[in-house]
């Protein structure tokens, strides 16, 4: 976590762009009316979709996210016929966090609503409502609203009765064509309802954030972690037993093959050059070929996961030794005879391909592990990027000993401390593998693979693996040595202790460290654990009130009852003990559902980016709150403000980083003081 960070502030120049708001809009949807007959027409919603988010499709039922659905201020002269129906495209998976199937659609939506003309003169006005979200935030409910009107014949009347300067299609009083919800904000707008006698809570402060240094930084934080989860996989395969040996055979083939040191050299790096471009194309092909958000699809559809799980299970006894898996040693002599009877560039490429095959028994699961675990984030450029990172680490050794040949001599043999790499490797392989069972358990509703069951197979293992680095656990490939060196007893040490740290979860212990593997906590039968932390209240303006007068600073928690990152934070975050104390005791702690349904005693009417707009429910008080006074609309979304409405820090979103977020608290407090 220390490297990420360290990795993110040398990188800030170039990636992190400040902004003043953090606005989002990555879905855009249109209203048309379509005439079918003289008494039948059709209100279709079509909306494009940015890549990585998906916006929820119909009746999802109770306790999941935002459904999308339809909703009438006004009707005369018409009546609905059906339901709100979906359009093809689709997506059904089961959501671990909510624990029930979910449908969305990626890249572009459509729903209809079929309307029956009783006949004259006919008003339609409502909203459609849906719900968006991406893998770290979800948008507010948001409306789409409509007005039509216009006059229709009678079913049972003649067509000759129509009078022939009749429109036959309505004019639209307003069509909205984009994600009104998405769109900045608006300098003049005006608040809704603030309590008498009050201070102005609602004023907008969005500069006063940009002051302390608002930035997004969601996306580079995510390329940096990409980058290093590559190079750490680029290592691991460099230490095992299908890599390691071959680092000095290959650079003494170059310094041979020529006496002129410094060509030998040059095509050391060309080889290693060559290992890059192999490896940073294949993320690209795996990307041009699946596309990002079929990827994404991909990596938590049950049956991919359920392969998957076979595949590192299989991996994992062949570094156990029950089997060695090798490609056909045709296909490596082939590639190694063409790099012979070739020369230049072409048979130094031939080389690095040569040793992609070679390696793949080792390289494979890694590599493959790598790809479903960036493939999440619906980035186009993730695969490639996860893939130069592996690439780096694995080609940078033969670049080095290459320039440096007396290198050769200090380096480690290989023997058995490869083999136990291996087997590590292969306790490691199992011990993932069961995650992706756990999506398909899920998925299936086998409820094989409940959360005590998952920590009790972890435990297992990673106590298992302590042992074998003990020496008390032998595999058929072990040498009969006893001796334990200091390495592989403190690496023991750490084994056992995260098998003991794993235990406390058997009864409902939150286990932040895992809580990323792990299945969610609803699925844990017994639990023991109650120390969550509950917001004082659920009302902006009475929240503010009541810190004013005991003369608090206030916490804000714009959530939703469909935010899956939000209950993450909750769980991984706000159960620390340190967080928990001062949201407790330092905080007026204030949540706000943005996705609240309560209807508001009347509709209020607001203008905002020079529109007019009607907020209906609860929520959309509280989303239009967040948007027109933090100049934000995705959650979670934390804010502190002193008991008067204005920032003390800059605001938070997700992150699990307990540190950040403790230090991110305590600095609103240290301003709350000044």
């Amino acid at each position: 976590m220390k490297t990420r960070v360290i990795l993110c502030w040398l990188l800030m120049a170039l990636f992190c762009l400040p902004m003043f708001a953090q606005m989002q809009d990555p879905v855009q949807f249109k209203a048309e009316w379509k005439e079918i007959s003289a008494t039948e027409a059709e209100i279709v919603f079509t909306g494009t979709i940015d890549a990585g988010w998906h916006v929820y499709s119909t009746e999802l039922g109770d306790g999941g996210p935002t459904s999308a659905t339809f909703n009438i201020d006004e009707i005369k002269g018409a009546e609905l016929v059906g339901k709100l129906t979906p359009g093809a495209g689709e997506i059904d998976k089961m959501d671990p966090i909510f624990g029930m199937q979910v449908r969305y659609f990626e890249k572009s939506a459509k729903f209809t609503q079929k309307v029956k003309l009783t006949g004259g003169d006919y008003v339609i006005k409502g909203y459609l409502e849906y719900g968006a979200c991406n893998d770290e935030n979800c948008l507010p409910p948001t409306a789409v609203d409509f007005s039509y009107n216009g006059k229709a014949q009678a079913a049972a009347q003649a067509p000759s009765a129509q009078p022939s300067d009749q429109p036959k299609t309505p004019a639209p009083v307003s069509e909205v064509k984009e994600d009104t919800a998405t769109m900045a904000v608006d300098s003049t707008a005006s608040a809704p309802v603030q309590l008498k006698g009050t201070n102005d809570y609602w004023k907008p402060v969005i500069k006063e954030l940009s002051e302390f240094g608002e930035t997004q930084q969601q996306d580079t934080h995510s390329w940096v972690y990409i980058f290093f989860a590559g190079v750490v996989g680029g290592l691991l395969a460099l230490f095992t037993p299908c890599v390691w040996p071959i680092i000095p055979m290959t650079v003494s083939f170059f310094l041979k093959r020529t006496k002129d040191k410094k060509k030998g050299i040059r095509d050391a790096w060309t080889y290693g050059a060559s290992i890059v471009v192999i490896y940073v194309a294949l993320g690209l092909a795996i990307t041009l070929i699946f596309g990002a958000s079929a990827l994404n699809a991909l990596s938590t559809n049950a049956i991919f996961n359920i392969f998957f799980f076979l595949m590192l299970v299989v991996f994992a006894a062949s570094f156990f030794g029950a089997f060695e898996i090798t490609l056909p040693s045709k296909w490596s002599n082939a590639v190694d005879s063409k790099a012979e009877a070739t020369t230049g560039l072409l048979s130094i490429f031939l080389m690095a391909f040569t040793l992609s095959l070679v390696s793949f028994s080792c390289t494979g699961p890694i590599i493959g592990f790598l790809l479903v675990e960036v493939s999440t984030t619906g980035s186009i450029i993730a695969p490639a990027l996860g893939m130069l990172g592996f690439a780096i680490a694995l080609a940078l050794p033969f670049t080095l000993f290459a320039m440096f040949p007396s290198w050769l001599k200090s380096m480690p043999k290989s023997g058995g401390w490869m083999n136990v790499i291996k087997v590590v490797l292969g306790f490691l392989e199992l011990a993932f593998a069961l995650k992706f069972l756990s999506v398909a358990d899920l998925a299936y509703g086998w409820r094989l693979l409940d959360r005590e069951t998952f920590l009790a197979l972890w435990i297992v293992i990673f106590g298992l693996l302590g042992f074998y680095l003990l020496g008390k656990i032998k595999f058929p490939h072990d040498d009969d040595s006893t001796k334990v060196g200091v390495g592989r007893f403190f690496l023991a040490l750490i084994s056992l202790a995260f098998a003991v740290y794993m235990v406390p979860g058997l009864w409902g212990a939150p286990l932040k460290a895992v809580s990323a593997f792990a299945p969610p906590m609803q699925t844990q039968d017994f639990n023991l654990y109650d120390d969550e932390v509950h917001a004082k209240f659920q009302d902006f303006d009475a929240g503010m009130e009541y810190a004013r007068q005991q003369g608090k600073p206030v916490m804000i928690d714009f959530t939703g009852y469909g935010c899956v990152n939000c209950r993450k934070m909750e769980l991984a975050v706000w159960t620390d003990p340190q967080v928990s104390k001062m949201l407790k005791d330092d905080y007026v702690l204030i949540t706000l559902y943005v996705d609240e349904k309560a209807k508001l005693p009347e509709p209020i009417k607001i203008m905002e980016n020079g529109k007019e707009r009607t907020l209906r429910t609860v929520g959309d008080k509280w989303s239009y709150l967040q948007r027109s006074k933090f100049g934000a609309n995705a959650q979670p979304f934390y804010v502190l403000i002193d008991n008067e409405g204005n920032p003390l820090n800059k605001s938070y979103s997700y992150d699990e980083d307990v540190a950040k977020y403790i230090d991110f608290l305590q600095t609103g407090l240290k301003n709350y003081k000044k």
